[in-house]
């Protein structure tokens, strides 16, 4: 399973906030869209992503005035992307090594959608289960046939 098979199954959908708009307007986009982070972009390209988190952080540090600033002031940047093809363990690993949740799939040089941790788990989960039923049936066929003989 890859970062592409994963888009595929949820039907991505950008949503993304421009630099200069205010952080109320990302936390409003966050809330409206139910999404834990927004790309940010400068035409098609990206250039930070700010999530829940960010919001949060800022609000803590400079209270209800952090709303008012621009989003570049408080967006995660650079931003951590990946490949289309990059597998599912790799996107594990990846979010867990660098203590993030989005991961923005990149398909020649654009932005083709975000991948989230809950992604990248269900679709590991997925995966196990996948497993656990071959290696079950394999064991019923040969419990089978040893009762057979």
């Amino acid at each position: 399973m890859t970062a592409r098979d994963i888009l595929r199954q949820k039907r991505p959908v950008l949503h993304s906030v421009a630099p200069d708009a205010p952080l109320i307007e990302a936390a409003r986009r966050l809330r409206l869209r139910d999404v834990g982070a927004l790309l940010v972009l400068e035409g098609e390209a990206l250039v930070g992503i700010v999530s829940e988190r960010d919001v949060v952080r800022a609000v803590a540090e400079s209270g209800a005035l952090a709303l008012a600033r621009p989003v570049r002031l408080e967006m995660s940047t650079p931003v951590e992307t990946c490949e289309s093809g990059d597998g599912v363990r790799s996107l594990m690993a990846r979010m867990t090594a660098r203590r993030i949740r989005h991961l923005p799939v990149v398909e020649d040089g654009r932005v083709v959608g975000v991948v989230s941790i809950g992604d990248v788990v269900k679709s590991r989960v997925d995966e196990v289960q996948g497993e656990a039923a071959v290696l079950r049936d394999a064991l019923t066929v040969r419990w089978a046939s040893s009762l057979a003989a």
